[in-house]
């Protein structure tokens, strides 16, 4: 395969950007995987096409590629651009930082990272320098990363502790803005050890206090969120200004008069920004909380029953929902 470009391998510009490089890598994989596609070529196809997303998904490869085309592995600082990135600790107990990619393992890519890796690339992938880069022979390991609801839907960053026979080693985890519970992200050989295997990690969100994510919600999306909103018989009957949380702090939210509880209050652009672009909508549903009988005096009593004395008519609660 000497002499392959690798941008006419993904079908892309010179320029693309990640994102364009990341849909046409996707694309083509799933189209040449051999596990889907039967043709006798399918595997050396999708061995090129994983060599080219190797190269243009990485921005120091690319810089290099650029510059000296397939020889850049051996090109004039002598170092190999395919080795691992680690920090300045290095060694063992030190701090590595990777990026992630967020994988659907109930998807197609769980064949190609999942359990079936091995075969992912046929013979295995190798650098210019004929140095195998990845075992197919190498399981990934798959281990479940508690993160709190603030981190899912605003992204962070989490530690992740590894042990091996190598020694320990921190995985600093970045957390996309907008990733749902179960959503799984690939560390790419996390330990650094040639021919390791990958990390599936799979998000395990924990509930907040009063927010909830509006795909747990019938009506809701996924990047819409729900907050329950209490108000008192007067303020929901006469309506009033009040406080209601969001992401950012607290805002003034307008009660409409006679404002009926399990109502929705739309807060616009107040739910999830994720990183993919999509903002949702905050949505306070009304909680009408009736006083405590002890704390009414007598006259409120008698008031309250003089108002429940003129009650819903029943057009009134034939559309109650």
């Amino acid at each position: 395969m000497a002499g392959r470009d690798h941008y006419n391998t993904l079908g892309v510009p010179r320029g693309a950007g990640a994102d364009d490089i990341r849909r046409a890598y996707r694309k083509l994989a799933r189209q040449h995987h051999p596990d889907v596609n039967k043709s006798p070529d399918a595997a050396a196809k999708f061995a090129e096409v994983q060599a080219a997303y190797d190269v243009l998904s990485d921005d120091q490869k690319r810089r290099l590629y650029d510059q000296y085309g397939e020889s850049f592995a051996s090109g004039a600082s002598g170092e190999d651009p395919f080795s691992a990135r680690k920090s300045a600790s290095g060694g063992r107990g030190g701090e590595s930082h990777f990026d992630l990619d967020v994988e659907d393992l109930s998807s197609m890519f769980d064949a190609m990272f999942g359990s079936r890796a091995s075969s992912d690339t046929g013979s295995g992938r190798r650098g210019s320098r004929g140095r195998r880069t990845a075992s197919p022979e190498s399981p990934p390991l798959h281990h479940d990363l508690h993160i709190p609801f603030i981190t899912a839907v605003k992204g962070g960053s989490q530690s992740l502790q590894l042990q091996s026979e190598q020694g320990n080693r921190t995985v600093e985890v970045n957390i996309p803005a907008g990733i749902r519970d179960g959503a799984t992200l690939r560390v790419r050989n996390p330990m650094g050890k040639p021919g390791g295997p990958d990390l599936h990690i799979t998000l395990r969100v924990g509930e907040h206090p009063f927010f909830r994510r509006g795909d747990s919600v019938p009506t809701g999306s996924g990047h819409d969120l729900f907050v329950d909103l209490p108000l008192t018989i007067a303020e929901a009957t006469l309506g009033a200004t009040v406080t209601a949380p969001t992401l950012e702090g607290d805002v003034e939210l307008t009660i409409p008069p006679g404002t009926a509880s399990g109502r929705r209050l739309r807060l616009k652009g107040q739910g999830i920004r994720a990183s993919t672009g999509e903002v949702g909508d905050l949505y306070a549903v009304i909680k009408i909380v009736p006083p405590r009988l002890e704390d009414l005096t007598e006259q409120e009593r008698a008031a309250l029953r003089s108002i429940s004395s003129r009650g819903p008519s029943p057009r009134d609660r034939g559309h109650a929902s």
